[in-house]
């Protein structure tokens, strides 16, 4: 697909697709740097308008997630801290408006996982090595959904293709 504009799947109303090219970004991390604010510093300062993770492994010696929470529970009740080693088994998600949505799976010394959204507190013990993916053809931002209560993710065409260097 060339840079000219992005092609509109045809999906329920209740869907939204946008086609459009690749563009990736490696980083490392280093100890002591905080996992999401580190990604969200870069794609600002990159100025990256469509950003999502496509791979993370690393180390970490701190997490604060929010965990699946019940019909009966609220979000709020399900924020944990883990001050503990753990392993990156995978990272997930967009990069989008002010904290992006993030998830993710870690493994501990003894082979248990656990994960979730991220919230924050990521704290690189040795390092991170991140891939990020910046579709060239749209932009991503959150607005307020009636439906879920939350600020969703919204796709849409860029006015003009971005120019790399």
């Amino acid at each position: 697909m060339s840079h000219e504009g992005a092609r509109t799947a045809n999906l329920s109303r209740n869907q939204q697709a946008q086609a459009s090219s690749l563009v990736c970004y490696t980083l490392r991390l280093k100890k002591g740097q905080e996992l999401k604010t580190s990604l969200m510093k870069f794609v600002k300062e990159t100025n990256l308008k469509a950003p999502f993770v496509m791979t993370c492994v690393g180390c970490v010696s701190k997490a604060t997630l929010r965990l699946a929470a019940s019909a009966e529970a609220s979000y709020s009740e399900k924020i944990k801290t883990f001050d503990q080693f753990f392993e990156i088994l995978s990272l997930v998600g967009t990069l989008s408006g002010d904290r992006g949505h993030l998830h993710i799976s870690l493994g501990d010394k003894d082979g248990n996982v656990i994960g979730g959204h991220v919230m924050g507190d990521l704290i690189i013990y040795t390092t991170a090595e991140i891939v990020i993916g910046e579709c060239s053809n749209v932009t991503y931002s959150r607005e307020f959904d009636k439906e879920t209560g939350y600020p969703e993710l919204c796709i849409k065409p860029r006015d003009t293709p971005p120019v790399f260097n």
